[in-house]
């Protein structure tokens, strides 16, 4: 059977993921993911109202005129988790398929309510839950297998295509979290097996974001001690506290809202982004909020929040607020800029339970909203967090599990990709013939 791989985005830069796997006749296209940092810099961009042409010669979102090269049928659209990154073009791109977007149940959720704020395109595509562990027919000899991993977001899965070659795993965002704060721990188990059974594995996708760190990353209850400190470090003070994270990562939230409690205050989480994760994932029963945490996204409804936070005193409250890496439009840089009714004032403290995204927009943006915050006499907790991706031992170990015969690196910058090709020589492998480095729109044929 013939087995490629379009690498349609992401194999360039962090961002806008989408990678099409194809056995034989039948195609499964996995992520179709944003670069949010493509729209931010341009001001008042709202990509609900965009044309996806725009989009891609914008390098927002991924250019999948290449799909037109590629023999065979769409079979399935999959995302492997909610974050931007990976399903921000679905709702620009899904519906030029004729293929169900299958995806475990939290993602799907999100994907369902960005496919409901599209403007300029109808989606239709038919949404399918599968969760970790359960598999779906893909044409007459593929098979798609759903593995359960641990990343900063819930239900977050790596896809294997089972095909008569061997498999094709996307690996694609993950840490080896044997302890996580929700749900369950990454199935190395079944990683193994998958690596000696039948043909083994014939391709591996991975993500190279932290290859060049040395050691593991640690669990996410490494950054949950790591916040209770903090915030009992601090608990004693009487003016305002000020906590910012991922909207989308709940485990983190959830630690937020418990510690707030503990020291005496109580947790709000404030911004559009925050009010949709966690009310979402509350919902569908990931996490367990108490019956009156307050959730508000209309920035009428965080004003009049922030109005009586200061009538009633910042000292009783814990506002928990989107705006961790300077977005212009988000809470907390509102907060800085003074445009919000919540007065920072000297010593009142801003816990950034987040690390900056290594791309420049991001840091700039990032550095701009700290510096305002300090000009206001705010004082900075920072880095109070642990990355969701893989280290050099995490990498060895993925390789020791799988034995893949071909590794293709994503998820970097063509630069930042040398560190996993020099970790995966020292496992034996060879640039050029067994590791595939490849350019957005390149297609690797793995078979003949």
């Amino acid at each position: 059977m013939e087995v490629e791989i379009a690498t349609i985005g992401g194999y360039e830069e962090v961002g806008r993921q989408c990678t099409a796997v194809r056995a034989g006749q039948d195609v499964v296209i996995f992520d179709m993911g944003l670069n949010l940092s493509k729209v931010l810099i341009h001001d008042n961009v709202e990509t609900e109202q965009m044309h996806s042409l725009d989009l891609i010669d914008m390098g927002a979102i991924p250019d999948d005129r290449v799909m037109s090269e590629i023999e065979g049928d769409v079979q399935a659209i999959v995302p492997t988790h909610g974050h931007l990154d990976h399903i921000g073009a679905i709702s620009k791109l899904a519906h030029r398929y004729d293929a169900p977007i299958v995806s475990a149940p939290f993602t799907i959720e999100l994907v369902k309510q960005q496919i409901q704020s599209e403007s300029k395109f109808q989606v239709d595509n038919d949404l399918i839950k599968m969760d970790p562990g359960e598999t779906m027919q893909i044409g007459d000899e593929t098979e798609l297998e759903f593995v359960n991993i641990t990343h900063s977001i819930i239900d977050a899965i790596n896809p294997v295509l089972h095909t008569p070659e061997g498999a094709v795993v996307y690996g694609l965002d993950k840490r080896m979290d044997h302890t996580p704060v929700i749900g369950d721990p990454i199935d190395m188990e079944r990683f193994r097996e998958i690596g000696r059974e039948d043909e083994g594995v014939l391709a591996y996708i991975e993500d190279c974001t932290n290859a060049g760190r040395k050691g593991r990353t640690p669990s996410e209850r490494v950054a949950r001690e790591h916040l209770r400190d903090v915030m009992q470090s601090i608990k004693d003070y009487d003016g305002g506290i000020v906590a910012t994270t991922f909207s989308s990562h709940i485990a983190r939230v959830k630690s937020l809202v418990e510690f707030a409690e503990e020291i005496g205050r109580e947790p709000v989480l404030l911004g559009r982004s925050m009010e949709k994760y966690s009310g979402t994932a509350e919902r569908l029963g990931f996490v367990d909020f108490p019956d009156d945490l307050g959730m508000y996204g209309h920035r009428k409804s965080v004003d009049r929040t922030f109005k009586r936070i200061m009538k009633e005193g910042k000292e009783n409250y814990l506002p928990i607020v989107t705006g961790h890496q300077g977005e212009p439009r988000a809470m907390l840089t509102r907060m800085g800029k003074g445009e919000t009714p919540y007065d920072l004032e000297e010593g009142d403290k801003v816990i950034f339970s987040a690390r900056v995204i290594p791309e420049p927009t991001n840091e700039g943006q990032r550095y701009q909203s700290e510096q305002l915050l300090k000009m206001q006499g705010a004082h900075i907790y920072d880095d109070i967090h642990v990355s969701g991706h893989l280290r050099t031992e995490g990498h060895h170990q993925m390789l020791e599990a799988l034995q893949p015969k071909n590794i293709v690196p994503a998820h970097q910058s063509l630069k930042h990709l040398a560190d996993y090709v020099e970790l995966c020589e020292s496992e034996g492998y060879n640039l050029g013939d067994d590791i595939h480095l490849s350019r957005n729109g390149n297609v690797i044929s793995l078979t003949e």
